[in-house]
């Protein structure tokens, strides 16, 4: 205790770190405060909206603002559409391949894009969510004059959280989009425990702290998953340099188990609707499609989830096979120098690494697709529907590689300042940390 009270006396001790502490805390208070004023023309007490599947989890990132009808129901959201729009262009189009490469000017020019393309998204997102979310018994005005001024309002909380989101990652700490879902996500925590326990009642007092200590080892097993790489050791050829010898050092390239991150549970999720979609066709005059259509209505039945895991082992090598090209890191090593040892530069380095990284995919895939299954588990087991979602999935992920982020961020400003670090054990890495480690 005395250690961890030294340790805040420690971070607050220094004011670059106390200020953007603060700052951070600032923002995230005006993202709360928006996130509870609904749009103009809304009766709140008349909205009975209970979001599923991709709705329910775009509402647990905006922290119930989406069901709210809250001026940030679209939150943050269409700029990270458009971002991820703007990274597969970057992978196809040689014109923004072009622009990545062009430095920070590029990537000024990128950010602009994605802005501007954030916008479009949003009004058509506008458009939908106020056309087919809103009911009619819970509107105070014209429904044309609504869908118009709600276009508007909610174009402007988005450009608001993008905003934040920007102004957290400079004057803040850590990622500010990424915290923004993450306050989002945990705003829901306290709520969900309070339901949970008084489902169980003063007789089930055991089984609920059986629980938390389910969902310790839960978030432990999140931390394995996000932070563990396959170190591949390079060696650097020695040059000289004048009258100096430089070079010569091994290091170390980290492919990361989980290079994919969330992005194929966000994808599996978004296609989990089809089956439903495409049985309830047919329903009324197919019997199979109409069991078809029970079988994938619900998020706990098995068929539900086999499917959703083999979409997700699917999209994880999909994705690290996009996100990481083994050929431009072997060029790079090649350019600087480097090399792994017993291997050949260039072809045969590209491949080594190629291997290296589906050989650690599968077993990354595997256990990202039992990580977002466990909430189904969870609920299956008895748990609370908002208690189950905190037990895996996109939700928990996104949590812990936030802090982990966030405690690299204040790590680094202890260790500048030659202050004791915040882990006895080694120091704290995030999703982010991609450092190598020198022998």
């Amino acid at each position: 205790m005395n250690r961890l009270i030294t340790t805040f006396k420690n971070i607050f001790a220094i004011d670059e770190l106390r200020s953007r502490i603060l700052n951070t805390l600032l923002f995230i208070t005006a993202f709360r405060l928006g996130s509870a004023i609904v749009l103009p023309g809304v009766d709140p007490q008349k909205l009975n909206l209970n979001p599923q599947g991709l709705l329910g989890l775009l509402d647990t990132f905006l922290g119930g603002a989406f069901s709210k009808a809250s001026i940030f129901a679209l939150g943050i959201m269409p700029y990270i559409s458009a971002s991820i729009a703007i990274q597969l262009l970057t992978l196809a189009l040689p014109y923004f391949q072009k622009m990545q490469k062009e430095g920070e000017s590029g990537r000024k020019r990128l950010n602009q894009i994605t802005r501007i393309l954030t916008i479009g998204v949003t009004a058509v997102q506008a458009i939908t969510y106020v056309r087919t979310t809103i009911p009619q018994e819970a509107l105070l005005i014209d429904r044309g004059l609504f869908t118009i001024s709600s276009l508007f309002v909610l174009t402007a909380g988005t450009i608001f959280c993008m905003w934040l989101g920007e102004r957290i990652t400079d004057k803040g700490i850590g990622n500010g989009i990424s915290m923004i879902i993450m306050i989002g996500i945990v705003s829901r925590l306290p709520g969900a425990i309070i339901g949970e326990q008084q489902s169980r009642g003063s007789g089930g007092i055991l089984i609920f702290v059986l629980e938390i200590v389910a969902l310790y080892f839960v978030v432990m097993g999140a931390v394995v998953l996000t932070q563990a790489v396959r170190r591949i050791p390079i060696q650097y050829a020695k040059q000289v340099i004048g009258n100096k010898v430089v070079g010569g050092q091994r290091q170390y390239l980290p492919l990361k188990l989980n290079a994919a991150g969330v992005m194929p549970i966000i994808f599996a999720q978004a296609l989990m609707f089809i089956p439903t979609y495409v049985a309830g066709l047919f329903a009324e005059k197919s019997d199979f499609a109409a069991g078809v259509q029970n079988a994938f209505q619900s998020y706990t039945t098995w068929q539900y989830n086999v499917l959703f895991a083999l979409l997700i082992i699917i999209f994880t090598f999909f994705y690290t096979a996009i996100s990481v090209n083994p050929v431009q890191i072997a060029d790079d090593m090649k350019r600087s120098g480097g090399f792994i040892p017993g291997v050949k530069p260039g072809l045969q380095t590209s491949e080594y690494i190629g291997t290296v990284l589906d050989r650690i995919t599968l077993p990354g895939a595997v256990m990202l697709a039992i990580v977002a299954i466990l909430p189904a588990i969870a609920n299956l087991l008895g748990m609370t529907s908002g208690f189950a979602q905190f037990f895996g999935g996109t939700s928990l992920l996104i949590m812990v590689g936030v802090v982990l982020d966030t405690l690299q961020q204040v790590e680094s400003y202890l260790l500048m300042r030659r202050y004791e670090g915040l882990m006895k054990s080694g120091r704290v890495q995030g999703r982010t940390s991609s450092e190598t480690v020198a022998a």
